[in-house]
């Protein structure tokens, strides 16, 4: 028997609606690890077949942090202005600012990381790896791996999201899409740290 406390649990864990917390609690015998990932599995499917879909309304998010001496300014944008102007989608905009003052992305996505970075990244890891006597045959793969920790520390989309580890940023706008059910995107953001040079 699922219970309403069982959904309304579940429902504060993921954000979706409450017949979607009760099939997905059915469907696991009332496991509410395995519901989660079940309906994270669900947003994802949502969130892929809206990907298409033209995002050029939104907002601009401005957060500011320690008496001003730190801020950012994030584009976030969806279809259409009645999302744009709900509790959900402010409040996923106010914390991808957050995001951007606490953990100092300096990209969107892997993609837009400079060739030039990437190939600086490469020769020090190889040089590391040559002091290190690690198996030449092994270093191919080993830079690979470093690359992607690389981006998962200076990609917006790639970071642990501030508010769970267990999620990244990319993973929290899937939830959101999910949830509003309109494709969101991050256009750009810029992040200002007082007597910062640029």
């Amino acid at each position: 028997m699922i219970s309403k406390e069982m959904v309304k649990a579940l429902r504060e864990r993921t954000g979706a609606g409450v017949l979607d917390c009760k099939r997905a609690l059915e469907e696991t015998g009332g496991d509410l690890e395995e519901a989660t990932r079940l309906l994270r599995q669900r947003g994802l499917a949502i969130a892929a077949k809206k990907a298409s879909r033209l995002a050029q309304e939104g907002l601009v998010e401005a957060y500011i942090h320690a008496r001003g001496r730190l801020g950012a300014l994030v584009e976030i944008n969806c279809e259409t202005d009645f999302v744009a102007r709900t509790e959900e989608f402010q409040r996923l905009a106010h914390d991808l600012a957050m995001q951007v003052v606490a953990s100092n992305p300096r990209y969107l996505r892997p993609e837009d990381v400079p060739p030039e970075v990437i190939e600086e990244k490469k020769r020090l890891f190889l040089s590391e790896l040559e002091e290190e006597n690690k198996p030449e045959h092994l270093w191919e793969r080993i830079v690979e791996g470093k690359l992607e920790r690389y981006y998962d520390q200076v990609c917006l989309l790639r970071q642990p999201f501030i508010k769970d580890e267990g999620l990244t940023v990319e993973e929290v706008i899937t939830e959101g899409i999910a949830k509003l059910g309109e494709n969101i995107v991050v256009r750009r953001f810029v992040r200002y740290e007082l007597g910062e040079r640029s």
